[in-house]
This record gives structure tokens, sequence and C-alpha cells, in this order.
């Protein structure tokens, strides 16, 4: 187990940390700056392509972001024609989110690239240190409550 009390410890196991997120990142940030997108993009894609029809409102919740920070990038995939936005049947309100064709193939193709990663570097690490990781970044994940949990 690691000291994390140790400072040199503790910077030694952030960085890890902050390439590791990086490196998982970096071509997924290439692929999605050669149209003009951000990471920010990738989120919104992410989640819509992980809870599809998922609303404008529970998105917000996800990511943990203002409607005034979601606005922008959100209007950029509809103009793109990578996300569609539709009327819930339940609620007129109610604004659903689900991908286009060319959306779909982008986030796939975004999510292919990290899944090659992780593939080739779980190999490297082998079972009992992927079951740590996983274990690890589940406990962080579940220090902050999932909005879309229960829906």
């Amino acid at each position: 187990m690691l000291d994390l009390k140790n400072s040199t410890t503790q910077q030694a196991a952030m960085e890890a940390f902050f390439f590791g997120y990086q490196a998982f990142t970096a071509k997924a940030d290439e692929m999605l700056a050669r149209r003009g997108l951000s990471r920010v993009h990738h989120r919104i894609l992410f989640f819509i392509a992980r809870y599809p029809d998922l609303s404008v409102k529970q998105l917000l919740a996800a990511l943990g972001v203002s409607k005034q920070a979601l606005s922008t990038p959100l209007r950029q995939l509809l103009q793109m024609h990578l996300v569609q936005s539709l009327t819930a049947a339940d609620d007129k309100r109610k604004r659903l989110l689900r991908f286009t064709a060319e959306g779909a193939r982008l986030e796939l193709a975004l999510r292919r690239e990290q899944a090659r990663l992780l593939q080739r570097v779980f190999d490297e690490a082998g079972e009992n240190a992927v079951s740590g990781w996983l274990q690890v970044n589940q406990a962080l994940g579940s220090t902050r409550h999932s909005p879309l949990a229960s829906d």
C-alpha cells in the first residue's frame, strides 16, 4: 500500500494519474480537434452513447455543469448534425438527445481508440493490476453520486 502521508509518494501517485489520463485522452483529443471539437464535446458524446435519449437536464447533472457551460458545445454538436434533440413524448418541454448516424460513427471511433489503448495496457499490466485499477476508479467515482444511476 502506498503511504500517501509522504509528499513524494503523493506527488508520484498524482503524476501517474495525470499522465495516465493524458495518454487516455490524447488520441481522442486529436480526432476531435480535426473536427474543431474538444474534450467537452467528447464528454457529451460519451454520455449520449451511454444513455440514449438522455434529457438535457440529465446531461447537465451528469457533467456537473451549468446550462451556460453546456449551451455552446451542445449547439455545435447539433449544428454539425452529430446529435439531434427530440421532444419527449411524455413532456413537450423535455428535450431528449440522441446521435445522428454520423454522431454514432464518431463516438464509436473515439471509443474504439480508447478501448484499444486500455486493452494494450491491461494486457501488459495483468489481471490483478487491472482489477485493482478498476476498484480504485470505481471508489473514486463513488465519491460523487451518479445522477444517472437511478434513471
